[in-house]
């Protein structure tokens, strides 16, 4: 079985195991490394004799799909789809999973620092003190402070759970409310104007659909409170960052930490105190990494096995297959 595997920046370190487990099962792996996996020619001209995809951010859109006429199965090294055409793929029967929850504990983690960090200006002192400087800044706790979660799935409960060990009031707004898992982590669902008036923090753990792009937008910033913080661990084109930027600027909020931008890498950053950013690595620990690969090779062995993949996100297409 031809696999053709793009591997994203956080499995370089890993791809090459990966790959030998897959070949230890029969198959044939090409891989495509970081950067080939950003050229779509190059990716159509791969893939036309592949059986099988496995992505992390390289496209495995219509274009790509109708270039593999072989394909049967995509795989997503992560939990968003944004970039997988799931309804071509369903459309020519071609199974597409992905890992859910296998990097939300570092997602969430990830999240928290950054609340952390904004809260009490961590880089910002850190960079004054380096330099000689013996800097103060404006702090905040986050005990008893009210944070927002938008998009309650696997990360967005584990930000609320981690915000119940800081007496964290949460509210939250999603499509889909887990009730119970509410109730558990002791969340409250919330429209989007109500979160953004309420929350002192607002966490976007959603995925990016085009009903939600730009969710975060003048209209919303304008509701924000000043003091408000905002992080982004999802996608970046949740956001519309010209006007997060001005409003930066301009201390309409009080600061905001992005990890992932609407163009990656981003052709360049405002240089402001109350603005953190990291190129992201959320997700990126050796503990999520091993736990996606397991779930990866695993579901292509069960795949290669006439067996079903676990996390199949098009069960119409299961169907087709049976």
């Amino acid at each position: 079985m031809q696999i053709l595997f793009c591997v994203g920046k956080s499995y370089v370190s890993i791809h090459r195991q990966m790959a030998d487990q897959l070949e230890a099962m029969g198959a044939h792996v090409r891989c495509l490394m970081y950067d080939q996996a950003l050229n779509k020619e190059l990716i159509k001209k791969s893939i036309r004799e592949c059986e099988i995809c496995i992505t992390a951010i390289a496209p495995c859109d219509r274009e790509v799909i109708e270039a593999a006429p072989n394909l049967r199965y995509i795989l997503k090294t992560g939990t968003g789809l944004d970039n997988v055409a799931i309804n071509d793929a369903t459309a020519r029967g071609i199974l597409v999973s992905n890992a859910p929850g296998g990097n939300a504990t570092s997602v969430a983690e990830m999240a928290f620092g950054q609340l952390i960090s904004l809260s009490r200006m961590i880089p910002m002192l850190d960079r004054g003190t380096k330099k000689g400087e013996w800097p103060s800044a404006e702090a905040y706790e986050l005990d008893g402070k009210t944070i927002g979660i938008i998009g309650f799935g696997s990360i967005g409960q584990k930000v609320a759970r981690f915000a119940g060990g800081f007496n964290m009031r949460v509210i939250a707004f999603g499509n889909y409310q887990d009730q119970d898992a509410a109730r558990r982590l002791r969340a409250t669902f919330v429209d989007l104007d109500r979160l953004l008036r309420e929350a002192d923090y607002i966490v976007i753990s959603t995925a990016l659909s085009s009903s939600n792009y730009h969710l975060i937008d003048q209209y919303a910033i304008d509701k924000m409170k000043t003091t408000a913080f905002l992080i982004n661990i999802s996608r970046g084109a949740l956001i519309d960052e010209p006007v997060l930027f001005e409003a930066l600027k301009k201390r309409r909020l009080a600061g905001a930490a992005l990890d992932v931008f609407e163009q990656e890498p981003p052709e360049s950053l405002p240089n402001l105190d109350n603005l953190i950013a990291s190129p992201h690595v959320a997700g990126t620990t050796r503990e999520s990494i091993a736990r996606v690969a397991h779930v990866t090779v695993e579901n292509v062995r069960k795949f290669m096995n006439h067996e079903q993949p676990d996390f199949v996100v098009n069960t119409e297409a299961l169907r087709q297959n049976h």
